[in-house]
């Protein structure tokens, strides 16, 4: 671990971004050790704990490693050195003490990355204890690291700042996680990694404790606080890790008198164990000697407490797999092809992975923005709970209705689909006459039939309604939708693809024309085109499409548009000509139809741009809205409409008004989310991929290695666009289509390989980001597919 550690600064400054993500094997036992405050007693406690896992007896930990991440105040104050010393005087004490086999303790203490103001430079300190006699002796040792140190005794963002010596959050998490992933091969390894300062005190960059360690998702032991005022500040830093998902194992807190550890144990309800420590002696000259013996009783019970808590988490992760095959009925899925071995959770380590798929399209933020909606989401829960939302108003649902309004509506609107087809239908029911605008009264209501236009290919949600209104596909057959009907006109969509390197055009059989290729996206996506040929033979299919319609349903009316802008999402990720879609709206209004945009996939920066609307240049008069608008932290969906669509509802009755909704509608806690996701995407010092320029996402793929990709002979198309890179593999017969298996062994490569979490739609695998993912993170797991496809026979 040494070696590994030693250039680890020099690496991790250089390409911690292209570092592979650290397996961490759940074999080895892990805490963080956090404050409640500055100088609760976080290293007594370190040293206390290593030394009671050192004296357990067999089975017992063979090595125990403490790391300090982040030391001030050195080498005056060094708490590694504090437990290296420590420690070994301790566990002779507890030998003498308890009896117990001879052991050797092997200990070492090294500074890997001191300040320049630290001087004289630490050196490596080892030695060798032995307990007992010469038999029976069992091998023990004790790995003490700091990692980076500062000379000056303040917060490390002021000393980093101060002596010279930044340090990015990104190299933090970097080493944590190597010293979090490395094993010793003989026998169990306990890791401790103790914070600095409080739960709350910032970092070298200023990230919050709390959060800067956040991703490696260790169990904590909170170090209380028993001082007066302890009670709350304790429930402060408690509060604080819950929020942000941390598991706390333990509290433990000095006993100054007060009794503030019988109000915690009260006040927790058995959450958590507790723990008391006696007074820590307040005389500097005092070793502590005396102090650690009376506390050993303590410090074996928080052992023993943290020891039953990662037993329970390890047969909780282990039992998981097998249940779930057991009792979970996934959607989407067919369970005779899901081994059990294959459900992503690892029984020996946890595996960061890349969420290939977006967790269904929804994942948008960054670590960041995961706190800070958690945080506002809290706020939410405790303000309003829930509200009923008729007649009523609320500050997270006003401010969400506001931005969106004045975002991806500011010249249309929003829905889910159901309620968009209602409205849209009704908006045509009053401009075709079919309603009487001044009673609003229903002719021949039994002889009117509505459909919608709609694309091939296109998937608008799994309720009845929502089916209706897509084309036959495997989402509506028989075994899905036995009541499917598809109650509308569907038109063969053009599409747009890269293979070898070039943008192509794809026309199916019902549109003649010759085939295009275009230097580039942006070519395809110019509006100079609507004067071209192309779109002469495209306006000639849809009103030839739309008359022909007309002329042979007499009682049926084609009442709205619904069309998924630019990207078919479920229907195997299709870039459709924009020029089409263009002009489809276009005669859509022109015939007053009603347009809605079904943007639940598209939506808020999916495609490069806050809304698909913008790509294809015009705006529908009603639009849908979910997954990304709350970061993918809880399900919401939007509803806007043009004021034309809203004054089709107005009228002195109640029956005309909009009877639809459920019981949850404009849920305070989804409003919140949004009113943050909404903002946090848009705003260039939260999201460093936003060009201020062109408010649209900076490219995310890299676009030579997109190239080299669509020019891979068994890949048949490349669509990348905004967060989205998609892949369709060459195949044939039953190895293509949404029930293809053709790319399993592919999507297994990379779940276990390569820490890519992917879901294929049939023989199309797709990468999907979030509006905020690096640059640098996009390309990494670009080039892994592409080393994938490569080898794929």
């Amino acid at each position: 671990m040494l070696r590994l550690l030693r250039h680890a600064r020099r690496h991790s400054t250089s390409s911690s971004s292209s570092a592979a993500a650290a397996a961490v094997p759940l074999t080895s036992p892990a805490f963080a050790v956090f404050g409640a405050n500055t100088g609760v007693g976080k290293t007594l406690v370190s040293a206390g704990l290593v030394a009671s896992l050192l004296a357990s007896p067999s089975p017992s930990p063979s090595t125990v490693a403490y790391l300090k991440p982040l030391q001030t105040g050195f080498p005056d104050d060094s708490d590694a050195r504090f437990v290296f010393d420590r420690a070994p005087a301790l566990l002779r004490r507890l030998r003498l003490a308890g009896g117990g086999a001879s052991t050797r303790l092997v200990a070492s203490n090294h500074t890997l990355f001191p300040s320049p103001a630290v001087d004289p430079l630490p050196e490596r300190q080892d030695t060798v204890v032995n307990y007992g006699g010469e038999e029976g002796v069992e091998e023990k040792a004790l790995v003490c690291r700091t990692v980076y140190a500062w000379r000056e005794p303040v917060s490390p963002h002021l000393a980093a700042e101060r002596e010279g010596m930044p340090v990015e959050d990104e190299e933090v998490r970097w080493l944590v996680d190597r010293w979090l992933a490395e094993e010793d091969g003989g026998g169990e390894v306990w890791k401790v990694l103790e914070t600095a300062g409080g739960v709350a005190s910032p970092g070298p960059s200023g990230t919050l404790q709390c959060d800067l360690y956040r991703s490696s998702r260790l169990p904590a032991v909170l170090v209380g606080d028993g001082r007066l005022g302890g009670i709350s500040s304790t429930l402060s830093a408690y509060e604080t890790l819950l929020l942000r998902g941390y598991d706390v194992g333990s509290v433990i807190l000095e006993d100054r008198g007060l009794s503030n550890d019988r109000f915690l144990l009260s006040y927790l309800r058995k959450r958590v164990p507790v723990h008391v420590l006696p007074p820590i002696p307040e005389d500097p000259k005092d070793d502590l000697t005396d102090w650690f013996s009376e506390s050993s009783s303590a410090f074996s019970s928080l052992k023993d407490s943290l020891q039953s808590f990662h037993s329970r988490r390890v047969q909780r992760l282990n039992s998981m797999q097998r249940k779930s095959k057991y009792l979970l009925w996934w959607p989407f899925t067919q369970h005779d092809l899901v081994p059990v071995d294959s459900v992503t959770v690892k029984d020996k380590t946890i595996v960061p992975q890349f969420d290939a798929c977006a967790s269904w399209w929804t994942q948008g933020p960054d670590s960041n923005l995961q706190i800070e909606l958690a945080r506002d989401m809290g706020y939410a829960a405790a303000r309003y709970g829930h509200v009923m939302f008729p007649e009523n108003v609320h500050e997270p649902a006003l401010r969400c209705a506001e931005l969106l309004l004045g975002g991806v509506g500011k010249d249309n609107g929003s829905t889910a689909i159901e309620i968009a087809l209602k409205m849209a239908f009704r908006k045509y029911a009053c401009d075709h006459g079919i309603i009487v605008d001044s009673e609003k009264d229903i002719r021949s209501e039994g002889s009117v039939h509505f459909k919608v236009l709609a694309l091939n290919g296109s998937y608008h949600g799994d309720t009845l309604g929502a089916m209706e209104a897509q084309a036959p596909s495997a989402y509506t057959s028989f075994l899905q939708q036995p009541w499917y009907s598809g109650r509308g006109l569907f038109l063969d969509p053009p599409t747009v693809y890269i293979k070898n390197k070039s943008a192509n055009l794809s026309l199916p059989p019902s549109i003649m024309h010759d085939q295009l290729s275009f230097s580039s996206l942006t070519e395809v996506f110019c509006k100079t085109r609507d004067t071209s040929s192309a779109a002469n033979v495209y306006v000639s299919y849809i009103s030839q499409q739309l008359s022909q319609y007309a002329m042979s349903n007499n009682s049926e009316h084609i009442a709205a548009l619904i069309i998924e802008p630019v990207i078919q999402g479920a229907g195997g990720m299709h870039l459709i000509d924009p020029l089409f879609q263009r002009l489809l709206v276009k005669e859509c209004k022109n015939r007053k139809i009603p347009v809605i945009f079904d943007e639940v996939f598209t939506g808020f920066w999916r495609l490069g741009v806050e809304s698909a609307s913008e790509l294809l240049g015009c705006f529908p008069d009603i639009s849908c809205y979910a997954k990304l608008m709350t970061g993918g932290i809880v399900p919401l969906a939007a509803t806007l409409a043009t004021e034309p669509i809203f004054e089709a509802f107005r009228s002195d009755s109640k029956l005309t008004a909009l009877l639809h909704g459920h019981s949850y509608t404009a849920h305070p806690m989804g409003c919140t989310a949004a009113v943050k996701a909404i903002q946090w995407y848009k705003d260039p010092s939260t999201n460093s991929n936003i060009d201020l320029d062109r408010m649209k996402l900076k490219e995310l793929w890299d676009s030579a290695l997109v190239n080299h990709l669509s020019s891979l002979p068994n890949v048949k198309r490349v669509v990348s666009l905004g967060t989205l890179c998609a892949i369709e593999l060459k195949a044939e017969g039953s190895d293509a289509g949404y029930a293809s298996l053709y790319a399993s062994s592919l999507i297994r490569q990379l779940r276990e390989e390569d820490n890519i979490y992917a879901r294929p739609l049939g023989n199309v695998i797709y990468l999907m980001c979030g509006p905020c993912t690096t640059q640098d993170s996009c390309t990494r797991q670009l080039a892994k597919v592409h080393r994938r496809l490569q080898k794929l026979n």
